[in-house]
């Protein structure tokens, strides 16, 4: 099944070839148009950020980070209001329904641009547990950071502490910054011509006309003009609809239905169970509150939306309990040795027995839906333009690895531009943007293809396929080689995973 999805989502990963486009219907009357409407006050910038959320703002900080990359000028595009803001979180707020799980490759990440301070500042939550099990009651799997030597398993934020903290970030550095209250209406890239002249100063028109520069319009009337044009927008992203790159996916006919609730001690483990109609989490945020992330068919969903509080709040505590079916039994030591001949040296988790997630006393914030797909772009970049994030690949939940793999988009792309600029390289070239491509465009479709097949195969209520599902909780949970592996993939450490994946 992930050979078909990988097959469909990985065309040209390893040829990757180069498409020359021009957003224009007609290059020569595109050319006396722009050059009548260019003006001494229109905006030049080496990099154009479209995007400015949790993604977009991450390349910003990263690029204002290094050596290389900290003297670009960049633009900044979205019409957000709060990134005009220099602090717009309240401590009294209460925790916000959009979080993120965020693993240690990422916080390493951002303590390396200087946004995790910011983000300790704020309510987050790490934990060291994990615990995943099924419906059916035939097997779980427990894991703990001590099983390969670490301290967390990762942390939940929410997504408003995550980009506060990254604008804070760009805020407190010397860096050419530009931000646009605006939104993206057009894109216009004409191909390269004749070199600029070595002895004059060539102006943002003789540099867009021979290619080197990508124009883009604003809702606002106002024009800019990038070397580099970074699509950070987005599932719905404007940037890869001008720019034609092609996409391949489809939507799981699902919903998820998140929110905030409150419990009357706090949570220090991050729970998941399949449940017949997906799965759900439960993921601590501090201070006694946990997030709720659960997918469902869509008439499900809306009527959990809109049922009363204390209904949902019973429906939880029955889905997160004894509901749908029992709890597994824990295995006797003696059964553990069953698979001594495969497990190595045993993790401390495998000792650990199967417990019951705290209970659901009260609903804490809205009732948010969000309708669930699989997009990816065939391509990545072009010249002067790229994807990162959403805007090339949107995943299922069910790992909390979405913005994890827009943030690893945002680290590579920032350390290709740092090599471009090192060995003089225009930093729009294809042939640049490529290594980004390449490196990061398989890593992306192995966990889509890992996510996908999962999903699909807990779609699922067939007897022998349950049996092989509980099979494969058991092996995660005795096998001490492959647990390891499993929570290094996840954690973002190691990039070719064994064919289980790590749910959050």
């Amino acid at each position: 099944m992930n050979r078909i999805i990988v097959g469909r989502l990985s065309v040209n990963v390893s040829g990757l070839r180069v498409v020359q486009r021009s957003f224009c219907s007609s290059v020569a009357e595109k050319e006396s148009e722009i050059k009548q409407s260019f003006t001494n006050n229109d905006d030049q910038y080496d990099v154009a950020v479209v995007g400015g959320g949790m993604v977009g703002m991450a390349l910003a900080c990263s690029l204002a980070s290094m050596p290389l990359t900290k003297h670009l000028s960049v633009a900044i595009i979205d019409s957000n209001p709060a990134l005009g803001k220099s602090n717009f979180i309240k401590k009294e707020d209460p925790p916000d329904p959009r979080v993120s799980t965020v693993t240690p490759a990422t916080i390493s990440f951002f303590k390396e641009i200087g946004a995790w301070q910011y983000v300790q500042q704020h309510r987050h939550a790490y934990f060291d547990k994990m615990q995943v099990w099924d419906y059916t009651g035939l097997g779980y799997t427990k894991y703990n950071a001590r099983d390969v030597n670490k301290e967390i398993l990762g942390c939940v934020v929410e997504n408003k502490v995550l980009h506060s903290s990254l604008l804070s970030c760009m805020q407190n550095t010397e860096f050419r910054k530009t931000i646009y209250p605006s939104r993206l209406t057009s894109m216009a890239l004409l191909p390269s011509s004749s070199s600029i002249s070595v002895d004059s100063t060539p102006s943002a028109t003789t540099l867009f006309t021979k290619g080197h520069l990508a124009k883009l319009d604003l809702s606002d009337g106002k024009s800019l003009y990038a070397k580099l044009v970074v699509g950070a927008d987005g599932g719905k992203s404007r940037v890869r609809e001008l720019a034609g790159f092609k996409t391949t996916g489809w939507s799981y006919s699902q919903n998820a239905i998140i929110c905030t609730v409150e419990h009357n001690k706090e949570n220090y483990c991050a729970w998941q169970r399949f449940l017949p109609g997906g799965p759900i989490a439960l993921l601590p945020i501090g201070d006694n509150f946990s997030n709720i992330v659960w997918t469902m068919n869509p008439k499900d969903a809306s009527d959990c939306k809109s049922m009363n509080e204390d209904d949902f709040v019973k429906i939880l505590n029955h889905a997160l309990d004894y509901g749908y079916g029992p709890h597994p039994k824990s295995i006797s030591s003696g059964s553990v040795d069953m698979f001594s001949w495969f497990r190595g040296d045993a993790t401390l988790s495998a000792k650990e027995c199967f417990e019951v997630p705290p209970r659901v006393v009260k609903l804490a914030s809205e009732r948010m839906v969000f309708p669930l797909s699989l997009k990816h772009a065939n391509n990545y970049v072009s010249k002067r333009v790229v994807l990162i994030g959403d805007a090339a690949h949107t995943v299922h939940p069910l790992a909390g690895q979405g913005v994890n793999l827009g943030f690893g988009d945002a680290s590579t792309l920032s350390r290709i531009i740092a090599e471009g600029i090192a060995v003089g390289a225009d930093i729009g070239e294809v042939s640049l943007l490529k290594k980004y491509e390449a490196e990061r465009k398989p890593a992306n479709i192995v966990m889509m293809a890992v996510l996908d097949g999962f999903q699909k195969a807990y779609s699922v209520d067939f007897g022998p396929l349950n049996v092989l599902r509980a099979a494969a909780f058991h092996g995660a949970q005795y096998i001490s080689p492959l647990k390891r592996n499993i929570i290094s993939y996840a954690s973002g450490e190691q990039r070719l995973p064994l064919p289980l994946p790590l749910f959050t």
